[in-house]
């Protein structure tokens, strides 16, 4: 700010008063506008920070490996049955990662703050659920900055680490997604719940089809998932009575 010579004479003509009210003001505005300076360093920072955190390689696989697996959930919210899989998470002390559809997001916003409060990790799967492959670098990133936008709208401030692309169709997303600091998250396991076989049947594929270290690809939208569900209300507990452990996917591949 600069001072004119007009402002010396108004001070010296009986404004004083007011001028030291300024002064005043500007001196307990200071602190607050380098406080304000400083939390938009740090959140310029932060996503700079997540950008060089995650990598463009596609993850499948547990932080940690051995006998780890990270339980994966796409296509939500559903009003259904997302409740329910969280109740079942909630009972038996697992956190999971949800793959969010924008349109859901938006329709469920509710939902999204029930899965940040249960300290699940969120993923961005799209707004439309649409094939990415052909898909230029510019249109990806409009669709996953809105989609992202939509889930901030849902939770505030809340995290987004992981993209996954519909049907695997990757094209550019990758590139992409690493650039909007978020990790490609692939898997290793995929159990085919989206053409419901029966609970038995997603059972037996989990027990059969894991490996030490495996993301595995499940379901909460997109259609009736209550088989779903119940497979893990199923295969949690068994799998952890034979020593394995429920944790996140890696944040590099």
């Amino acid at each position: 700010m600069t001072t004119s010579n007009s402002t010396t004479a108004t001070a010296a003509s009986g404004e004083a008063p007011r001028t030291r009210r300024s002064r005043g003001l500007a001196r307990r505005m200071a602190p607050l506008l380098l406080t304000g300076g400083l939390c938009l360093g740090s959140l310029t920072a932060t996503g700079a920070a997540q950008a060089e955190q995650a990598g463009t390689g596609i993850v499948d696989s547990t932080r940690h490996g051995g006998r780890t697996l990270a339980l994966t959930f796409d296509d939500g919210p559903n009003p259904t049955d997302t409740p329910q899989l969280l109740k079942v998470l909630r009972k038996h002390h697992v956190k999971a990662v949800f793959c969010l559809w924008g349109e859901h997001v938006k329709e469920h916003p509710e939902l999204v703050r029930a899965i940040v409060a249960g300290g699940h990790t969120l993923c961005n799967h799209t707004m439309r659920h649409e094939d990415l492959s052909s898909w230029t670098p510019e249109q990806i990133r409009a669709d996953l900055a809105r989609t992202n936008a939509e889930i901030h709208r849902a939770a505030p401030g809340v995290r987004i680490p992981y993209f996954r692309a519909p049907y695997g169709s990757w094209g550019q997303s990758p590139d992409v997604a690493h650039s909007l600091g978020m990790q490609p998250l692939g898997w290793r396991l995929a159990i085919g719940d989206w053409e419901p076989p029966g609970t038995d049947e997603l059972v037996r594929r989990i027990e059969e089809g894991i490996t030490p270290g495996s993301v595995v690809l499940l379901h909460d939208g997109g259609g009736d998932r209550s088989q779903t569900v119940a497979a893990v209300d199923r295969i949690v507990p068994e799998l952890s009575s034979r020593g394995w452990r429920f944790e996140r996917p890696a944040r590099r591949a």
